[in-house]
């Protein structure tokens, strides 16, 4: 409205009064989400401005409304760019973004500015760029630890890191946790897990720092890159009893509940976070999670598609839609999304696992083989990258010996990896090994409990003929996963062995479900091709 009332009677506002309002009403619109609009009224804003700045050049002050104190409190110009800047992210224009903040001279530039242009460079591509801007805000504000978070991803030395900030270290008192915190997050972004994970135990034990949530969330996520999935729960739930409306890594944890069966505990974690906020990845992944292992996998696809809607940088949401993709026969679109996890999170192993079970669903087993071999010699040869090649290898009838070696080098490093124990019980299974791969499963199951491991030792005893044990494993299985469809198939033919008076009904059920009434099992994906149809909508094409 004042707006109108400037334009029609000019002598009412002075033109820095113009320049506030039209400053004023962008503003508005931009948190109103109304971002182009916005952009246009900045610009109008701008242009304003500039003509406010010509017109003071050429006649000097005198008094009236335009040299008063107000006009010294005008809107800053950087600022006005900034909000440019922010509205073209949120448009998905980064080039845009970049132009404007390019347009600051570096002096002019604040913390927040380089913060944002560093994080756009390094989205571009634009790593040396991006550093540079990172160390500009450390220079400025030397405990900005998103700055050394982005720099240390950067393959920046955690040395280089800890001397922009050592003289603020020393001259704050009870700060020399930092220089610790720093080099624990140095080991993360080099994927030398084990160090990190030890580097952040003993941060978390010192009494400033106990029970803090980051920690205990960078801690469970490590915990997990590093395979070990049960710690990794017990410090994601330590973290959610801590603070209730936690968010960040509850993708992460939602995804381990669901690979565990636990589809019950995920689903009310998702209604959960969505009490929370829905305007996370996190809540929309989750669900998603709850809808792949529950075979839904066109409504994971959605879910995962709106998740990367809300943070394109979310690489839960890309595995999920990935995953979802590869199931559903879209392997070379797939493909994609697991090329992008990878760009995202290089030392995240799972990204790599997700990319080679695409090679190996379209028998491009060399291309499987050259990326097994990439990660073996980017991540070093830990049991994680051992077990990957070895997987590769056992698709290849002339490395089945080379597949032998790895997992054994495997198990002699970690003795309780699922993956490991599952591939060479895999291996014994075709070389007909029975008993050697029920002690493998035995062992393993010492001092864990695993429905697949269960399952398997289950099939192992059948095949020896210790029908009894091997019902009793199926159903330890099935008390672990109620969904494992193998567990189940497993004890219904021992049951069918039990009673052979029954076996004929059996076979007639096994009919009807093999004539097409399977349709209702899998009922679930046709009642969400709905979702399917808005493919064009998705996040990610």
């Amino acid at each position: 409205l004042s707006l109108s009332v400037c334009i029609s009677s000019r002598e009412l506002f002075s033109p820095s009064q113009k320049y506030q309002l039209l400053v004023y009403h962008a503003d508005s619109l931009f948190h109103d989400k109304e971002y182009r609009n916005a952009v246009s009224k900045y610009t109008m804003a701008l242009q304003q401005k500039k003509a406010l700045s010509k017109t003071s050049k050429v006649r000097p002050s005198t008094g009236n409304a335009a040299s008063t104190p107000q006009s010294q409190c005008l809107p800053s110009e950087i600022e006005v760019k900034y909000k440019m800047a922010e509205c073209y992210t949120m448009l998905k224009q980064d080039k845009d973004a970049i132009a404007i903040l390019d347009g600051i001279p570096s002096r002019q530039r604040t913390p927040k500015i380089n913060m944002m242009l560093a994080n756009l460079y390094k989205k571009a591509g634009q790593e040396r760029s991006s550093v540079t801007s990172y160390k500009e805000v450390l220079r400025q504000c030397p405990l900005a630890l998103d700055a050394i978070l982005g720099l240390l991803s950067l393959s920046v030395k955690g040395a280089e890191v800890a001397s922009m900030t050592i003289n603020i270290i020393q001259s704050i008192p009870n700060l020399d946790w930092l220089s610790v915190w720093i080099k624990a997050y140095a080991f993360v972004h080099t994927g030398d897990n084990t160090r990190a994970i030890n580097t952040i135990c003993s941060l978390e034990k010192k009494s400033l720092l106990r029970d803090n949530v980051d920690l205990l969330g960078s801690l469970a996520d490590l915990y997990f890159r590093a395979g070990d999935n049960k710690n990794s729960i017990l410090k994601f739930e330590q973290a959610q009893m801590l603070d209730p409306y936690l968010i960040k890594g509850m993708d992460v944890y939602g995804y381990l509940l669901a690979r565990e069966g636990r589809l019950e505990d995920v689903e009310n974690l998702g209604c959960r976070l969505f009490n929370i906020s829905d305007q996370h990845a996190e809540p929309w992944v989750v669900s998603g999670c709850h809808s792949f292992y529950s075979k839904r996998y066109s409504r994971a696809l959605y879910l995962g598609a709106k998740a990367i809607q809300l943070n394109s940088n979310s690489v839960q949401a890309l595995l999920l839609k990935g995953a979802a993709l590869r199931n559903m026969g879209r392997v070379q679109e797939a493909i994609i999304h697991f090329r992008e996890a990878i760009r995202l999170a290089p030392c995240r192993l799972d990204c790599y696992e997700g990319l080679i079970e695409c090679y190996l669903a379209s028998n491009s087993i060399r291309e499987a083989m050259v990326m097994a071999n990439n990660v073996y010699k980017t991540l070093g040869a830990n049991a994680q990258t051992l077990t990957l090649l070895a997987t590769v290898c056992l698709e290849d009838p002339v490395t089945q010996e080379k597949a032998k070696t790895l997992l054994d080098k495997a198990l002699t490093q970690r003795p309780d990896y699922i993956k490991a124990v599952v591939k060479k019980a895999e291996l014994l299974s075709r070389e007909q090994k029975y008993e050697d791969g029920i002690a493998l499963l035995r062992n393993a199951l010492a001092n864990q409990s695993d429905c697949v491991l269960h399952r398997i030792l289950g099939d192992f005893l059948v095949a020896v003929n210790e029908y009894q044990e091997a019902m009793d494993q199926y159903s330890i299985a099935l008390s672990l996963d109620p969904n494992d469809q193998k567990s189940l198939e497993g004890l219904q033919k021992m049951e069918k062995e039990e009673s052979p008076t029954d076996a004929t009904q059996e076979e007639d059920v096994d009919d009807m479900e093999g004539s097409g009434e399977e349709g209702d099992l899998e009922g679930s994906d046709s009642e969400a091709a709905q979702w399917a149809d808005q493919e064009q909508w998705f996040g990610m094409q």
